[in-house]
């Protein structure tokens, strides 16, 4: 074993060390932890190598908060981790903490699990793209932590290097795109966008879906309003874009922000959908139920996760195989009675 060797000592003195038995001297149990450390090896893990087992759990990094996106796809995860035998070992990260995902590693690895998921959809690197750009990617090599298991990224690209590194929860744009798609089908010349914070990794996909939609069918890109995925800041966007006669159309990036802005549509004398169609993200449980009923696209949390997971049990169980490649759920556009062909004569020509 390397830190046996770099220590200069046998690997049943390394077990002992790392298993905290006695009888092993200051001066050796510090040489086997120096090497250790040099090698990037961990307490737990290096006494799970010595074992050459696994302690079947996997680790989530989370955000803390009780958003429907993420605390959807963290209970999808969960259902998908009981379904393959392994235990769970969840961390969450706190917003505006850049070092909140290296710790939150570091403790998952400190536990020994097999392998991690990063449910961190927020880009902590200070990089972020502004409302304006859309850029930003996030900078993968912003996180400084040793990885020695298999990582399942689930809507954001990977904050570290690993053995391997699998992505999963990819496809916003594409949604973004179609509800998009959706409003100028039903004849409206443009869509208005009420982005989401754009250090969230979802709302950079949502926005760059909007503006493919609107390029692919040559039409004008309206100045953009950004919220904080809230009914408030969707309200106050809502009494922006109420001034303004030619809005007839609006893609909020979550169901929380259209219906803030409904309601002050609403308020302002403007009928939704028969002045002004908008359309949210996510499918929330009260999306049917609200006055008039929103449209919006259904994010497939439970298959996203089921599906990640399967190819991270994979990759943890057979560390020498190519990854499993990823499916594609289909875009799940559900229209309901909050979009309408515009206003009569604020359409787009028949022959645009």
């Amino acid at each position: 074993m390397d830190v046996a060797r770099l220590a200069g000592v046998s690997q049943k003195t390394v077990s002992r060390v790392f298993n905290n038995e006695a009888y092993v001297s200051a001066e050796v149990r510090g040489r086997v932890l120096a090497a250790a450390e040099e090698l990037g090896y961990r307490r737990n893990n290096a006494a799970r190598a010595l074992a050459s087992g696994r302690t079947r759990s996997i680790g989530v990094v989370t955000l803390g908060t009780a958003l429907y996106g993420p605390a959807s796809l963290l209970m999808g995860v969960e259902r998908a981790v009981r379904d393959t035998g392994y235990a769970l070992r969840v961390v969450n990260t706190v917003e505006g903490d850049p070092t909140g995902i290296a710790g939150a590693v570091d403790s998952l690895l400190d536990q020994g699990v097999d392998g991690i998921v990063i449910s961190e959809p927020i880009d902590e690197s200070g990089n972020g793209g502004g409302a304006g750009d859309g850029d930003g990617d996030g900078d993968g090599s912003k996180v400084s932590v040793h990885v020695d298991v298999p990582v399942l990224v689930c809507g954001a690209p990977p904050p570290f290097a690993a053995p391997k590194v699998l992505a999963a929860g990819v496809g916003a744009d594409l949604m973004a795109r179609t509800v998009t798609e959706h409003l100028l089908g039903l004849g409206h010349l443009t869509v208005h966008h009420l982005a989401g914070p754009q250090r969230w990794y979802a709302a950079r996909d949502r926005l760059d879906g909007w503006r493919a939609a609107l390029a692919a069918h040559d039409r004008r890109e309206p100045p953009l309003i950004e919220g904080d995925w809230s009914a408030a800041s969707g309200y106050a966007a809502g009494r922006e874009l109420a001034c303004d006669p030619d809005v007839t159309a609006v893609f909020a990036a979550n169901d929380d922000m259209a219906i803030g802005l409904i309601r002050a549509l609403t308020e302002a004398g403007r009928r939704v959908p028969g002045d002004v169609s908008v359309v949210g993200f996510d499918d929330i449980p009260v999306a049917a139920y609200v006055t008039p009923p929103l449209t919006t696209v259904r994010q497939p949390f439970d298959a996203v996760a089921q599906d990640g997971l399967k190819r991270l049990v994979h990759a943890i169980e057979n560390p020498r195989a190519a990854p499993l490649a990823a499916s594609e759920p289909p875009v799940d556009l559900i229209v309901r009675a909050s979009t309408a062909p515009p206003p009569t004569g604020r359409g787009a020509p028949a022959d645009h």
